[in-house]
């Protein structure tokens, strides 16, 4: 039968579909006969064409994989000896590799102690001192171990010796090759023992790699992908050699004779390593060498002709080249950013930084301005409070640069700053907008991929600015309503929808007068059906989601139903991830606007969404190569069917299906899909309480789902979303109390907290630790004691929070190799903890204070630990801030008022410290801090009056910062009302009246007037003396957002008592304003 199969294979190799039609049909006959092992196992051994030993190796491997049960166990022993020997008499490499992958595929069968001829092959040939018997003994070895590593287990320390001699062989780069390989599949399931080996060939491992670049660059790339695994799963085995492999990665990446992919590699290698370790790497004093090696590449001119990726007209500036070594380079600022100390990482980085931006060459002042750009996000503290000024006057000179690669990164980085230095950013608008317009205007609208990058930094700087966009609004919209009309560049039509986003996003209210044209603009796009318009309709829909919060209900819900519909139309006709994704956006912000409308629509929307969350749909797997007889053996599956017994069906299928996949890899617009389904599921949940409950369970038990995905976005949604859930449950208890939706609320918690907490604790990545901690803080002010039913529950998120504030979990590297400096870390770290900290006050108000007292002993030493004079401002002024939260929680809080008392003395050192900082923010908050001990803690407090009093008087009599003062003005009031005996009202109150109104802290308008009316009845004489300025500051807030309702009318009760008892004083008061606002008072007067 083997001369037979050989003739059939060789007749596939033939360039004649009718030839290969014939021999397929043939080879499905052979197939069937039993003897078919045995006959490949001849064409294997006894085959003189190399291509058809290769076939006859791929389809045995198939057969075994999918029949090995039904294979005798003598004809597995005699198989397993003639593949062996095939392998070693095999002269041709592509030969090899399918039997090594063969070979694989027996060991996952039998196992390699079932095996020893193998192990004895592998360990003969490894030590051979034929060069030619390592490498197909490395080869061998990769690919079993690699399909199988943890049977290997048991020789690990014997292969891991052996690779010490291996990764000295030099001149034999493809020994090197696979001995690297195998060692990175190894490395996850690597025990203490086999740590220690591995922490030894390190060092020869980066002289192999540096031998095998010399031979191969595409196989040393492949190979750096040892350190990666080294970090991910056993980063303990290469702190030791953090220094050598940073060193090795910078030669690598500075030599630009090498390919891009490779230095791509070492540079990610590094960026990695620094997001791992970055306390290491700052401690062994790399810092400074990576930033020396990484500038000449971020600022390196593109070779003659050619330009920057992202500096190409062609591709309308969308394409942005990931995977360019410039690219890496910033990538690696950013990552420093994100996981340095902004003092220790700005004073290596500026001079570099500056003598680039003073540069003549237009690559070295771009480079200066991409590296200020990607500081924004993760140092944004530091450069808000001491650099912004002068870091803003850089980027706004370079808008005027004679090169527009400059130009076009001066608009990326004051995008940037845009995003993520407000708000003081914000306090620009007079000089930036009218700059910003003016570049506008003289833009070439043929520059399309400019344009962009100018929409970019002007729609980030709008999105923000609030009110003070007022004055430019007109031109604004006549510039987007033009574009929206006239534009021919479907692009530019884009870009103009996404802007007015921007603009509604500050604008609010405002916009109302432009709502009319905008939306029949939007109408428009949304009823075309050609696939050019996709991309402009997925705007639209993102900008009627903004519109829907933003332009106020009264004029958006009239159109709700109608934008619910269009979206529904959209997705029943386009299949297209991104428009459904901006359509679950719309639903979501309609949900909050006009929730009826919604309704009707549920099951059609949750399905969908539901839908999206299941599918696979853009998941692509990774096969192993050699595919190509994969459809010849499925079919061959159906002759089988009708003797296949059911242990065959359970067990040889599924393993079938999924051994040949390496590896998945997903669509970002399925990913996003996924994320956005969350985010909406769980905002409508909210929004829409009961009539949400027959879909909360099923939706609940897919996002639930959702908390292992693999890519980061998607678990931070679906943590945000389960949040969401257990809010709506408890919104419809609260509206509906049965015991069965109480029973529901407490089912959910009990899934959802433990699942928090357990994510706190174990999640790698920082920023779905920060949202769960926020979902939890959520969750925890929404329900209160519910959530501490279940016993142990308050300790277990007091611990969790403990650990945050100590540094101990996964996603802060909470490692014991390294000490801490407690006064300086990244901004990104601390603001993680300023997640956890916010926690405490909730938890203050949610339980008695006594309960909660041992836990709050634990917790506020490190809060208080973060207001030392030598911390960042951004801490003192959380730790500050928090103390005053949860002394205000205690208000009213059973047993509230003793906690307080006996937490005095241990806080007012550090408030009175707080009340005389440098900086506003931090006096600000220790402000509020001691007006709330005062109220929290009533007359245990007392003797502190004189003290806290003396302090006041002074901040008062020259502090500048209007927030300040107001919230001074409001402690002053908690004081009086807690305590009104305790302070000398005479004094006071007259220093008190003349800084109203309150200028910036509208909040403490209620604590204000609530302290005046509480006066009026304990002393009306001495309100009555200060009546004209009473009069005047409230002549001011009357009748605007300033008050609420309930502030409001207890105000307008204070003053129609004025005019009732106290008529002379009141109208002379009154009379004393302009017309405006004495109506706005007399109006008040009048009220029944």
């Amino acid at each position: 039968m083997s001369e037979e199969l050989e003739q059939i294979l060789s007749q596939l190799t033939q360039p004649d579909n009718a030839v290969i039609q014939q021999a397929t049909a043939q080879l499905k006959q052979a197939f069937k006969d039993p003897a078919i092992i045995p006959a490949l196992c001849a064409v294997i051994t006894g085959s003189q064409n190399p291509q058809i030993r290769q076939s006859a190796a791929v389809m045995l491997r198939m057969r075994v994989k999918k029949h090995w049960k039904k294979i005798s166990p003598d004809h597995r022993e005699s198989l397993k000896a003639v593949v062996l020997q095939a392998f070693t008499q095999e002269s041709e490499h592509t030969v090899r590799h399918s039997l090594s992958q063969l070979c694989a595929v027996m060991v996952k069968h039998e196992t390699p102690d079932h095996w020893p001829a193998l192990l004895q092959l592998l360990n003969h040939s490894i030590k051979s001192n034929n060069p030619e018997d390592r490498k197909v003994g490395l080869l061998l070895l990769n690919k079993v171990v690699e399909s199988n590593p943890e049977p290997f287990k048991p020789h690990y320390c014997q292969l891991l010796q052996l690779f010490g001699n291996v990764l000295q062989d030099f001149n034999n780069p493809t020994a090197l090759y696979y001995c690297i390989l195998t060692l990175t599949a190894m490395t996850v399931y690597a025990g203490s023992e086999e740590m220690t080996l591995m922490r030894s060939i390190v060092p020869k491992l980066i002289v192999a790699l540096k031998h095998l670049i010399k031979a191969d660059q595409d196989q040393a790339s492949e190979a750096m992908e040892v350190f990666d695994e080294l970090m991910e799963s056993e980063v303990s085995v290469i702190v030791p050699h953090i220094p050598d492999i940073v060193n090795f990665c910078l030669e690598v990446s500075a030599d630009t004779t090498l390919s891009n992919s490779l230095r791509v590699k070492a540079l990610s290698c590094v960026a990695f390593l620094i997001r791992l370790k970055s306390k290491t790497v700052l401690k062994q004093k790399l810092l400074n060498p990576i930033l020396q090696t990484i500038f000449p590449i971020l600022s390196a001119a593109p070779p003659p002709g050619e330009e920057d990726p992202e500096d190409e007209e062609s591709d309308k500036g969308d394409n942005t080249d990931n995977e360019s070594p410039k690219h890496c380079a910033a990538q690696i600022i950013d990552t420093m950013a994100l996981h340095m100390p902004p003092e220790k990482l700005f004073q290596q980085l500026m001079p570099l930084t500056q003598a680039c931006l003073a540069s003549e060459n237009p690559y070295e002042r771009k480079g200066g301005l991409m590296c200020l750009a990607v500081l924004a996000e993760g140092c944004a503290d530091h450069i808000r409070t001491k650099m912004l000024s002068s870091m803003l006057q850089t980027v706004c000179q370079s808008l005027s640069d004679s090169n527009q690669v400059v130009r076009s990164a001066g608009l990326f980085a004051l995008g940037q700053f845009s995003e993520h230095l407000q708000p003081e950013v914000s306090k620009y608008c007079g000089e930036l907008m009218p700059l910003l317009l003016s570049y506008m205007s003289c833009l070439n609208q043929a520059k399309v991929g400019h344009i962009t990058k100018a929409f970019y930094a002007l729609e980030n700087f709008m999105e923000t600015t609030g009110t003070e966009i007022a004055p430019y609004l007109p031109t604004l919209m006549e510039t987007m309503l033009s574009a929206l009309n006239i534009a021919e560049d479907l692009k530019i039509k884009e870009l103009a929808v996404s802007a007015i986003g921007a603009i509604a996003n500050a604008a609010k209210e405002l916009l109302v007068p432009y709502f009319p044209p905008v939306i029949e603009s939007l109408k428009g796009f949304l009823t075309a059906t050609t696939e050019e318009m996709r991309s402009l309709q997925t705007q639209a829909l993102d900008t009627l989601s903004v519109l829907a919060r933003t332009v106020g209900n009264d004029v958006f819900s009239p159109l709700a139903a109608e934008c619910v519909q269009l979206g529904l139309n959209l997705t029943g006709t386009i299949d297209d991830p991104d428009l459904r994704r901006c359509t679950y956006s719309l639903y979501s912000a309609v949900s909050t606007v006009s929730p009826d409308c919604l309704t009707p629509h549920l099951t059609a929307i949750t399905s969908v969404m539901l839908l999206a969350l299941k599918s696979t749909e853009g998941v692509t797997a990774h096969l192993e190569e050699d595919k190509t007889f994969v459809l010849l053996d499925d079919d061959d599956d159906d002759d089988d069917d009708n003797d296949k017994d059911e242990e065959t069906i359970l067990e040889d299928e599924p393993e079938a299906e999924v051994h040949d996949v390496v590896g998945f890899s997903v669509e970002n617009a399925y990913i996003d899909e996924k994320e956005d389904a969350c985010d909406a599921l769980g905002e409508i949940a909210f929004s829409m309480g009961a009539a949400f409950q027959p879909f909360l369970e099923s939706c609940f038990q897919q996002v639930y789902e959702m908390k292992n995905f693999p890519h980061e976005e998607v678990r931070r949604a679906a943590f945000g979303a389960m949040g969401q859930f257990c809010r709506a449950q408890h919104k419809v208890w609260k509206e509906n109390p049965t015991e069965a939706n109480h029973q529901a609320l407490l089912k959910l918690l009990d899934v959802v907290v433990p699942c928090f907490l357990e994510t706190v604790r174990t999640e790698r990545e920082r920023h779905v630790v920060m949202s769960v901690l926020e979902a939890m803080n959520g969750i925890i002010e929404s329900c209160k004691g519910e959530v501490f039913k279940n016993p142990g529950r308050l300790q277990e998120v007091s611990h969790a929070i403990r650990d945050v504030l100590k540094k101990k979990t996964l996603c802060q590297d909470g490692g014991v190799d390294e000490v801490d400096d407690e006064d300086q870390q990244a901004e990104f770290d601390a603001m993680l903890q300023e997640f956890a900290g916010e926690g405490i006050p909730l938890l203050a108000s949610a339980v008695p204070a006594d309960t909660f007292s041992p836990f709050l002993n634990e917790l506020l030493p490190l809060i208080m630990s973060k207001a030392k004079s030598s911390c960042t401002v951004a801490d003192r002024s959380f730790s500050v801030g928090t103390i005053g939260e949860i002394l205000q929680s205690f208000v009213g809080i059973s047993g509230g008022r003793g906690v307080a008392g006996r937490l005095s003395n241990q806080l007012l050192p550090v408030l009175v410290a707080g009340v005389k900082d440098s900086d506003a923010e931090v006096r600000n908050n220790s402000v509020y801090a001691l007006g709330s001990l005062a109220q929290a803690a009533g007359p245990i407090v007392v003797s502190d009056y004189p003290m806290m009093l003396s302090l006041f008087s002074n901040l008062l009599a020259k502090e500048s910062d209007l927030r300040v003062i107001d919230n001074l003005c409001a402690a002053l009031c908690r004081m009086i009302m807690s305590n009104v005996d305790a302070v000398p009202l005479e004094q006071v109150l007259p220093a008190l009246v003349a800084r109203l109104p309150l200028k910036e802290d509208m909040e403490e308008n209620k604590t204000v007037y609530s302290c005046l009316a509480m006066l009026y009845t304990h002393n009306s004489a001495l309100i009555v003396s200060q009546m004209k300025s009473i009069v005047a500051a409230f002549s001011e807030v009357f009748g605007t957002k300033k008050l609420d309702a309930e502030t409001q009318n207890n105000m307008t009760m204070l003053v129609q008592q004025f005019a009732q008892h106290h008529s002379s004083e009141f109208q002379g008061a009154v009379n004393a304003l302009p017309a405006e606002q004495q109506a706005r008072l007399s109006t008040a007067a009048a009220t029944s």
